[in-house]
């Protein structure tokens, strides 16, 4: 197995890396900027230019890889394409690259609410219905994925019990950002991930259970 991670410099992305490098999965990180991937992934980490909006840049970027792991999103700015662009067209672009290259899996951190039009992050210049726009055109890729919709994103570690539950079924509640790099790293061994939407938070009052069998728990 070989690792392709995109939006590998963003603050799940990065954690999504640091958890392949634990399970000794070599990755190649796609960055726009050298210096800034340098400083911020380990030194272990191969590192690939490339921007998910110039398509021409993706194949040579993933190259050799056999997963893809996405947390691409668009940074709030006054730009009212920005989500269209980067969430939408962005993963479009990175699902044609991946189906071209006959990559094994693709797995995409997405959001709760994406199927919820009136969602004041939408106030956000659509930012959920172009996240669930992707989604759709990954479901119907014919390639194996999974895709990770989490709740609130916390930077902080914290080690409460994850809830992970099937598509449109959970509509409030965070997670550390570290717990949704486990679920997606982990989704890439447990065959009960592949081809499902889900939503994840964690609870202190949850049950602990294995990632495994919260993935063979979802529909």
């Amino acid at each position: 197995m070989k690792a392709f991670v995109a939006g590998a410099t963003g603050e799940t992305g990065r954690r999504i890396v640091q958890a392949l490098v634990e399970r000794q999965i070599p990755v190649r990180a796609l960055v726009r900027d050298l210096d800034k991937g340098r400083g911020i992934l380990p030194d272990t980490v191969e590192l690939v230019v490339g921007d998910v909006l110039k398509p021409e840049t993706l194949a040579d970027a993933i190259a050799d890889s056999t997963v893809l792991l996405s947390a691409t999103g668009a940074t709030p700015s006054l730009d009212p394409t920005g989500p269209y662009k980067v969430d939408y067209e962005g993963t479009k672009n990175l699902v044609d690259a991946a189906k071209a290259a006959n990559l094994d899996q693709f797995v995409m951190v997405s959001s709760l609410c994406v199927s919820r039009f009136f969602h004041p992050l939408n106030l956000f210049w659509l930012v959920l219905y172009w996240k669930r726009q992707a989604e759709e055109y990954l479901e119907n890729s014919a390639m194996h994925y999974t895709i990770v919709r989490p709740g609130g994103l916390k930077n902080d570690d914290g080690s409460d019990p994850i809830v992970m539950r099937g598509a449109d079924t959970l509509f409030d509640g965070s997670i550390p950002r570290s717990q949704v790099a486990q679920v997606c790293v982990e989704a890439l061994f447990q065959p009960e991930a592949k081809n499902k939407i889900v939503e994840i938070v964690a609870k202190d009052d949850a049950p602990q259970m294995s990632l495994d069998q919260l993935f063979a728990a979802v529909s």
